[in-house]
């Protein structure tokens, strides 16, 4: 039976990476995957799945208004793929995630969905927390603070290093712009004078 996973972390935790590594196992062996990521995610080109230690492969862009049962759907039709992944989920509506909930459960095929849990405020994404309240299993991809201790926040920084706390809600970057910190040192920086 097809599941829908949700492996969820803060920022660079290697969320992208185990992607990449999951979908070439499937690929190493045979089996096609179709890997989908954000379309105004184009840190690393439009339609491109990138890590940071230099790991990427291609990936079917998608936006807030497709309809990605439909979408993988005809991409599994024309590859016969054995697995879905989607990287940046946190930027999936509540619809798309239901949408690759009827992949799983109607197409047969896992999805295996990589993102954020929470933004720089500590408030759940739209697309984390449609996947927190339906996937079939939930995975923690863990990092560290520079405590030692599990990190589960990020804060976002400006130009100048200082810690922002308005904005909008995305805003795409990665270790310039964003530090993920245990929930300790989150406060802390939040609150710092």
């Amino acid at each position: 039976m097809a599941k829908l996973y949700f492996h969820y972390a803060t920022m660079n935790a290697g969320k992208s990476t185990l992607l990449l590594q999951s979908s070439y196992n499937y690929e190493e062996r045979g089996m096609r995957t179709v890997v989908l990521i954000a379309a105004f995610d184009d840190r690393a080109g439009e339609g491109r799945v990138s890590s940071r230690i230099g790991l990427s492969s291609d990936a079917i862009a998608f936006r807030v208004t497709d309809d990605l049962y439909a979408l993988v759907k005809d991409a599994i039709s024309q590859t016969d793929a054995a697995c879905v992944f989607v990287d940046e989920a946190q930027f999936l509506s509540e619809v798309q995630v239901w949408q690759l909930a009827r992949v799983a459960d109607r197409l047969g095929v896992p999805v295996m969905a990589y993102g954020l849990r929470t933004d720089f405020r500590g408030q759940l994404f739209p697309g984390s927390a449609a996947l927190l309240a339906i996937a079939d299993e939930l995975r923690e991809v863990r990092t560290i603070c520079h405590c030692g201790r599990k990190a589960t926040m990020v804060v976002r920084l400006d130009g100048q290093g200082r810690v922002m706390h308005e904005g909008a809600q995305v805003e795409i970057g990665g270790n310039e712009k964003y530090v993920s910190y245990c929930r300790r040192h989150w406060d802390d920086r939040m609150h710092e004078a």
